[in-house]
């Protein structure tokens, strides 16, 4: 058992890290009063590897695993959680079509998506069902063409500024086994988008409804078989509740790192804040917590890598504990900063900001314990 990582995997995290806070860091507070992220910033992304982490090389991608791609996550959110939030929700879309995809849906998408000419979103949940995703009402009707999609996605990043969207529709009954994926691509007709939702964070992010109205779709756009779209989202989802604790890491280690900077700086009763003893516990606390977030997200990771059949588990384990430690974490590192840290200049309020829907998407925090309560349950019934 070896924990540490491979001169490959440190050379990832360098690279990302570098650029992150190179080209990300310095612009990261300019994008939030913006509300979008400059679209000129993806080529520049994929031209290092990261438009198809996972993608086989074959397509233009990286080949890269699991564990490989939540260095990159936690990196890169070390500079904003929310641009490389946003890039993970890509990097999923492009996952799934390379493992479920047909040839011809791959030779399609995936080149596009690696150089990041094409920038994906996902788009699985809806005003009316959120966790409980396999009840979606969007409808795909068989047409002679393809489909004709109708229907209503809400909170989708990237909505009305991604090229194409990975859309969860239903093609036959209710529940699960009715649900297919397919690609509609920005300007298809009968898609539009609602007005930008005000966000508490990733407000670098746009975020928008995206609403089909007998919209067109072709019928090579299907990705997989139809059917098995609900199989294929959630398969993906295990994924990408690694790379948003990845993320919710990295804001978090940033947010200790600024803490740590400012405690050796700031004069209190005659001495820097670092000589209090009650706030070096406290510290060392919320290191202790993240270096177990730490090990517990690459264990995670490995088991998808290897194929373990409790994989699904620990994702969703990872993510619950990731993501709330993490926020916990950033909040704790905004008190040590006192009124210092609740303001804009010192970066740490928008950590804080950005941390907290970690814990609801991709799953929230509750579904986390009620997958994990089955899988304890399935497990003691098989003896």
């Amino acid at each position: 058992m070896d924990f540490a990582l491979s001169d490959e995997q440190q050379m990832i995290f360098d690279m990302a890290y570098d650029f992150g806070q190179a080209e990300i860091a310095p612009h990261a507070r300019q994008w939030e009063e913006d509300g979008t992220i400059p679209k000129a910033l993806w080529p520049e992304i994929a031209a290092l590897g990261f438009g198809g982490l996972y993608v086989s090389e074959a397509y233009g991608g990286s080949g890269l695993s699991r564990l490989d791609a939540t260095l990159v996550f936690e990196a890169l959110a070390m500079a904003c959680p929310a641009v490389g939030s946003f890039l993970s929700i890509h990097n999923m879309c492009g996952g799934m079509i390379d493992k479920f995809g047909s040839e011809e849906s791959k030779q399609k998408w995936l080149p596009k998506m690696c150089s990041m000419e094409t920038v994906f979103s996902y788009a699985l949940t809806e005003p009316g069902s959120g966790s409980d995703a396999s009840a979606l009402r969007t409808k795909a009707a068989r047409t002679e063409s393809g489909y004709s999609l109708s229907g209503t996605k809400a909170f989708i990043s990237g909505g009305g500024y991604s090229d194409a969207y990975l859309v969860m529709a239903r093609t036959g009954a209710d529940g699960p086994k009715g649900i297919s994926s397919m690609v509609v691509e920005a300007g298809a007709k009968g898609l539009s988008f609602g007005a930008l939702e005000q966000k508490m964070g990733w407000k670098a992010q746009p975020t928008a409804q995206v609403q089909f109205d007998e919209c067109e779709v072709p019928a090579d756009n299907l990705i997989g078989e139809e059917g098995k779209g609900f199989k294929y989202a959630m398969a993906g989802l295990d994924g990408g509740r690694l790379n948003i604790s990845a993320s919710a890491l990295g804001g978090a280690q940033n947010a200790l790192n600024i803490a740590l900077g400012y405690m050796g700086e700031r004069q209190a009763f005659g001495k820097t804040l670092d000589q209090f003893q009650a706030l070096q516990f406290r510290v060392a606390d919320m290191e202790i917590e993240l270096q177990a977030a730490r090990t517990f997200l690459r264990q995670a990771a490995w088991k998808l890598d290897t194929g373990a059949p409790d994989a699904s588990k620990f994702c969703a384990m990872a993510k619950r504990f990731v993501t709330d430690t993490a926020f916990e974490v950033a909040n704790g590192s905004l008190q040590m900063l006192g009124g210092y840290g609740y303001l804009a200049d010192y970066g740490i309020e928008k950590i804080v900001r950005d941390l907290r829907v970690h814990q609801i998407l991709e799953g929230t925090n509750e579904i986390m314990r009620l997958i994990t309560a089955r899988a304890l349950l399935q497990e003691r019934d098989r003896g």
